[in-house]
């Protein structure tokens, strides 16, 4: 039995709403959030046994980990980063997305593997370092009328995205890879069924589909941060399942999905991303299901009552019901 409160550390490069709102859901259990970023931690074989230097936790180690930010740097300074919480996990700490669920969903053409190999509905998918093969990829999509849209291997948020492929012009060229890291990530375009088009954010917890959102746009890129606007959206039973099975087959804790409307698949919707230290400040604007307590009980019943270096806990509460349509 603990003789203190929980003490959770949030992994997050930069402190603000979403830190702020899991420190007081961890509050309201009794437990103590700490905001950590990775980039401070290190690996030291002479300061404790366990090998690890956590600021703020002395010579010690937290209870449990929530992953919100992992910030970018060097392939070397992310391959530690995700190394810290590799050892965390390796020393018995549940991690909350742990770091091979991360790397899963960072990897896009590793979540497009997954997903396809767990039959899940997503957009045909190329992925090479060939200029001269993802260029015959685009020309073969432009002859049947279609479009792709090049990707970077680890963006997010929207950004850097490109449609190429048969437009009004004849088609539209592949650009030189260099600024996506001489890699081609292709994916076949689905056209919108309605004007203006959207999307759906569908967050899964504890393997549970929750709450979700529309993310309506003019553009062709629904992202909130390119300035999509958030719709409550009922989460109906198609949607919330292919949220689920997605959200398995990356072995993620918690996860925002995004999917697309589509006419060819039996759910009416194929799954487009899937973002393992995914924001909700977006959707929590639409929906009265409180995100952030939900993630902490999902972690506190489910994550450590599993772990064998805690076995009970008084501040546990019943996980709140889902609102599923």
């Amino acid at each position: 039995m603990h003789t203190h409160a929980l003490r959770v550390a949030i992994m997050s490069d930069e402190t603000g709403w979403h830190t702020s709102r899991l420190k007081k859901a961890l509050r309201e259990r009794g437990a103590q959030g700490r905001c950590v970023d990775l980039a401070d931690c290190r690996f030291d074989t002479t300061w404790a046994a366990h090998g690890l230097v956590i600021p703020g936790y002395g010579r010690g180690l937290p209870d449990a980990v929530i992953v919100r930010g992992i910030a970018g740097g060097t392939f070397e300074q992310v391959t530690v980063r995700l190394g810290i919480l590799h050892a965390l996990r390796e020393l018995g700490i549940p991690v909350y997305n742990d770091a091979r669920a991360i790397e899963r969903s960072v990897d896009k053409s590793m979540t497009t593997f997954l997903l396809h190999r767990a039959d899940i509905p997503t957009p045909a998918t190329w992925v090479s370092e060939s200029a001269p093969h993802a260029q015959r990829i685009v020309m073969r999509e432009a002859a049947a009328g279609r479009q792709v849209i090049l990707k970077p291997l680890f963006g997010s948020q929207g950004k850097g995205l490109l449609r190429l492929g048969a437009d009004d012009t004849g088609c539209t060229p592949l650009p030189t890879l260099k600024a996506y890291g001489q890699l081609a990530y292709l994916q076949r375009f689905i056209e919108p069924l309605e004007t203006p088009g959207f999307d759906w954010r569908v967050l899964v917890i504890g393997g549970k589909a929750v709450t979700a959102m529309r993310r309506v746009s003019e553009h062709w890129v629904h992202n909130v941060a390119q300035g999509a606007r958030c719709e409550a959206a009922p989460l109906t039973a198609p949607l919330a399942q292919l949220a689920e099975r997605a959200s398995a087959a990356l072995g993620l804790d918690y996860a925002g999905i995004d999917l697309i409307p589509c006419r060819d698949s039996p759910a009416g919707a194929q799954v487009i991303e899937v973002n393992g230290v995914a924001a909700w400040r977006g959707l929590q604007s639409v929906t009265p299901f409180d995100i952030a307590s939900c993630i902490v009980d999902d972690l506190l019943n489910r994550k450590l009552a599993h772990s064998p270096r805690i076995t009970s806990h008084n501040t546990l509460h019943d996980t709140p019901h889902a609102e599923v349509a």
